[in-house]
């Protein structure tokens, strides 16, 4: 009997011990894949949300692609200016955003504002909010932004591309081929990241 209960109490001391360590793992594993989120978010992080998700709403544009535009153009930098001139957080041309301004009737308008984030968002996003419309497809929304809907419009007559099975490697710059890689890959993470959180347009 005495051997019988020691047996008893040892295969329960195992099966504590296995429960033990499955529970172990799993907490293992969850720290791990909330870890790698973490530093995920450390690389893809979402600063001026509360703007972006504001005019994202305003204008009908996923936010998570906004703030994919951003991380390409200025790293969040709100102060940058391209070569080219470009400024802010999504590097907006003094001309279009002029623009941006006639044709939305802002007559506040001033080119020191683009050094504003707000100002920057606002207009950024109005500006693929009218790219989705001419264009619809994403590839040729991010190629209008970087080089311009009248090139983009001039690329699809002279290479005749195929719009029902568009692909990167169809954009027939370089330069504009590797940014419009580079946001769809933004885009990509940033959706990972946070698609499942709320946001203003849900």
């Amino acid at each position: 009997m005495k051997k019988k209960g020691y047996k008893d109490r040892r295969g329960k001391g195992k099966s504590r011990f296995w429960i033990g360590l499955i529970v172990m793992v799993i907490l293992v594993i969850a720290y791990s894949f909330q870890s790698g989120n973490i530093i995920k978010k450390i690389l893809y992080p979402y600063p001026y949300r509360a703007l972006i998700e504001e005019y994202g709403e305003r204008y009908n544009v996923d936010p998570l692609l906004v703030i994919s535009v951003i991380r390409a153009e200025s790293k969040f930098l709100p102060q940058s200016q391209s070569h080219k001139g470009a400024l802010g957080l999504m590097q907006l041309m003094p001309d279009t955003a002029k623009w941006i301004a006639e044709t939305t009737g802002d007559k506040n308008y001033s080119e020191n504002l683009l050094r504003e984030p707000e100002k920057n968002i606002q207009y950024g996003t109005w500006y693929i909010a009218s790219l989705q419309k001419e264009f619809e497809e994403l590839i040729l929304v991010l190629a209008a932004y970087n080089g311009g809907r009248g090139h983009v419009n001039k690329w699809i007559e002279s290479y005749q591309l195929d719009l029902e099975n568009l692909k990167i490697e169809d954009i027939p710059f370089k330069e504009t081929k590797e940014y419009v890689a580079k946001v769809i890959d933004n885009y990509e993470n940033y959706r990972k990241l946070y698609s499942k959180e709320k946001t203003r347009l849900q």
